[in-house]
């Protein structure tokens, strides 16, 4: 029997809308895909499928939006880390440019399904800022925004008086406003997305985790505490929760704890004073900071914090430490949630998208751009798991190779956030 963990201790599971009922299996089943995982991606992908009236299974080993997807910033971000010039650059001129089409789409996509299922989750689209406190930081920012601008996306560069009155700081002197970002509350979302999924055919089971994966004749057989699953065409959406139920696939990403907190709501007043245009932002630094005020007026404050599980604000006092830096109005005011989750960072720091064998396809690696990433993905997976390797998708599809050294990752990670934090304090 599988242990049930309780969610971790954030705002989201205070405030979230109700799950849907999602049972563990308990009995065999054949379908024609099962999906290993219910995040976004998973919940998408099986969504999708059904859609097209393809019967989708999908194996959570908690319940829908346990892991990131339903801990994250909240933030619905476009494009992908590189820019649209380094993406042609690695990839081509051609499927670069379906790249970037589709990155930076992934915004809209996502608005759009959740108007589309009427999904409640505090959905907005008030635009994403990437600032910069630093020259070089703002040089890279401003050369980003051209490209956006020259593929004719609405984006623009914005001056610090600008800034000064977008946030509520003088902290930043550059930063690219794309008006297609947005936020909205994951865990809704998240659940909202599983909703939509069952609703339109597809069967999610929580608590039922895969224990194994192995060839079974024409099918591919999964095992799980109660049941075992046959399936024609298996999804592997893990991510940052990716065990070694498929050979070497967790050394492939480095997973990494990012962490969020949360103020009890602002007055009015206060609440005005900071983001009032309701723009969700990231620094660009060499540790990213991000926030948003939700539409209860609170302030969510996420980064890197401990490489370990939390519970309190607390443990990321640096992250109320930094935001009455920003805004000292913020002084005395209560922090009431301190949780954070784990997410997949891949050495290059692309989506990885893997089919190792006939009838596997692997897809994981968000490299913190989930919320939109993995629900447009979820439409591109459903096309390859239906058409096969001749169905186009607009990510590339490649080899599965383990990341060097991958077992001193905690170390490393950890040596890099104190490092990083160093630097952006002494500006270098």
């Amino acid at each position: 029997m599988t242990t049930r963990l309780p969610l971790p201790p954030s705002l989201y599971a205070d405030t979230a809308v109700a799950p849907v009922a999602t049972p563990p299996l308990d009995v065999d089943m054949i379908v024609p895909v099962a999906i290993v995982g219910g995040g976004y991606t998973g919940l998408s992908t099986a969504l999708h499928l059904a859609e097209q009236g393809v019967e989708a299974l999908v194996l959570e080993a908690q319940e829908p939006g346990w892991g990131a997807s339903g801990n994250n910033g909240g933030h619905t971000n476009p494009g992908l880390k590189h820019d649209p010039d380094q993406i042609e650059a690695d990839f081509g001129a051609e499927l670069g440019r379906r790249m970037i089409d589709f990155s930076y789409g992934t915004t809209n996509f996502t608005h759009e399904l959740i108007r589309r299922y009427q999904i409640p989750c505090e959905a907005r689209q008030n635009g994403t800022l990437r600032a910069a406190y630093h020259e070089a930081s703002a040089a890279a920012i401003e050369r980003t925004a051209q490209q956006c601008i020259r593929r004719g996306m609405p984006v623009s560069y914005l001056n610090r008086e600008q800034l000064r009155e977008m946030t509520g700081t003088d902290r930043y002197i550059g930063a690219m406003l794309d008006t297609r970002g947005g936020d909205l509350h994951p865990l809704s979302y998240a659940r909202g997305l599983a909703r939509a999924a069952i609703s339109a055919g597809a069967k999610v089971f929580g608590q039922t985790p895969a224990l194994s994966l192995r060839r079974d004749g024409s099918r591919w057989r999964i095992e799980t505490p109660r049941a075992v699953v046959h399936a024609d065409k298996v999804l592997l959406a893990t991510n940052g929760f990716t065990d070694d139920l498929w050979p070497t696939l967790r050394r492939t990403i480095v997973p990494v704890f990012s962490s969020i907190a949360a103020t009890a709501p602002l007055s009015d007043a206060v609440a005005r004073s900071i983001m009032p245009t309701r723009s969700v932002l990231y620094e660009s630094g060499h540790i990213t900071v991000y926030y948003r005020i939700d539409q209860q007026n609170r302030l969510l404050m996420g980064g890197r914090g401990p490489m370990r599980w939390i519970k309190s604000p607390n443990d990321v006092a640096y992250l109320m430490r930094y935001a009455e830096r920003l805004w000292p109005q913020l002084k005395g005011v209560a922090w009431t949630h301190g949780w954070n989750s784990r997410l997949a960072i891949t050495k290059d720091h692309y989506p990885h998208i893997h089919e190792p064998v006939e009838n596997i396809l692997i897809s994981l690696g968000c490299n913190g751009r989930g919320v939109a990433l993995s629900t447009a993905m979820g439409a591109q997976l459903a096309r390859r798991l239906i058409g096969g390797p001749k169905a186009e998708i607009d990510m590339p599809v490649t080899g599965i190779k383990p990341i060097p050294m991958h077992a001193f990752w905690p170390v490393g990670v950890t040596t890099a956030v104190i490092a990083g934090r160093v630097r952006d304090r002494l500006g270098i």
